[in-house]
């Protein structure tokens, strides 16, 4: 089961080459660990040896030997040729009376033809009923994940509301009352901080600062934004039902703001447009307190 998916994983990711191409990893005619081919066919002749044969939008004619066969979209062929795992999608596996697989013969919305000479010693099949029975652990077990990082994004912010609060509330003062310089900070932030970060890493002296900065700066003030976008929005909505943001800190807004921009962020964009909100207001306020300018929101924002 794991070589089929990982087969199968293979495909889906090399079908988004939508030009014609083969590849091989040697260039031995006789050996070869790797072949593959889109938008064209692709034969293994009588004595040539493949380690791995993956052929999308075309056809695999194998007369020699090959450890795994995928083919999307297209046919597998096998004459005499010796295997051990075969999987076609939307397609057909014929095998010959010849042909002898040591492992399984699988396929998703297609079919078999094998002659009754043909050795398979695995099984044959479709692939429809194992993936049916994955999503079924799957699903439960992303819906589990997805709950356990909402409540530790909530937990996450209202750390963030009891102990930042007059932060937070300049940040929604620059979202609300400044959202061109706003959003101008979060693009170019997104853009130049990470190049900066890449060039550092090709120097010796820098390469560590540019990795904390990738990998650690990045993420948490990124994340930082996006929780200050949700705290906004939260006490966007807190204003529109109780007719005032909340006196100090903002913790119902935080728990609404983060629920909301989380089942928001399903339609397209308004995670990303939102966190650009929140990771311009970081770095802008963080840019004003380095340059010691008066953080004048909390007053402002309380009494909204």
């Amino acid at each position: 089961m794991t070589r089929l998916l990982g087969l199968f994983v293979a495909g889906v990711f090399s079908l988004c080459l939508s030009v014609p191409a083969v590849l091989a990893a040697e260039d031995s005619s006789q050996d070869r660990s790797f072949l593959f081919a889109a938008n064209s066919n692709l034969d293994v002749a009588a004595g040539q040896h493949v380690d791995a044969l993956v052929v999308i939008n075309g056809n695999a004619t194998v007369e020699g030997e090959a450890n795994a066969i995928l083919v999307i979209n297209g046919n597998a062929t096998l004459t005499g040729a010796h295997a051990e795992t075969v999987v076609v999608v939307n397609g057909t596996v014929s095998l010959d009376a010849a042909t002898v697989v040591t492992g399984d013969v699988r396929t998703i919305q297609g079919t078999v033809s094998q002659d009754p000479g043909a050795t398979v010693q695995g099984s044959v099949g479709g692939l429809e009923a194992e993936l049916a029975t994955l999503g079924i652990v799957l699903v439960p077990a992303l819906l589990l994940f997805f709950i356990g990082l909402a409540l530790v994004t909530i937990v996450a912010a209202l750390v963030v509301a009891a102990l930042g609060a007059r932060q937070v509330r300049s940040a929604e003062w620059l979202i609300r009352s400044q959202p061109g310089p706003t959003l101008l900070f979060g693009v170019l932030g997104s853009i130049v901080l990470p190049l900066i970060a890449v060039i550092s890493l090709v120097t010796v002296i820098g390469a560590p600062l540019g990795l904390v900065l990738l990998f650690l700066v990045l993420p948490a003030v990124a994340y930082l934004g996006w929780i200050v976008a949700a705290i906004w929005i939260g006490d966007w909505l807190v204003q529109r039902i109780r007719g005032a943001v909340e006196p100090e800190r903002p913790y119902l807004a935080a728990v609404i703001g983060v629920i909301v921009l989380g089942i928001g962020g399903l339609i397209p964009l308004v995670t990303l447009i939102a966190s650009l909100f929140g990771f311009g207001a970081v770095l802008l306020l963080g840019w004003r307190v380095v340059r010691h300018e008066p953080l004048e929101a909390a007053a402002t924002m309380a009494q909204a």
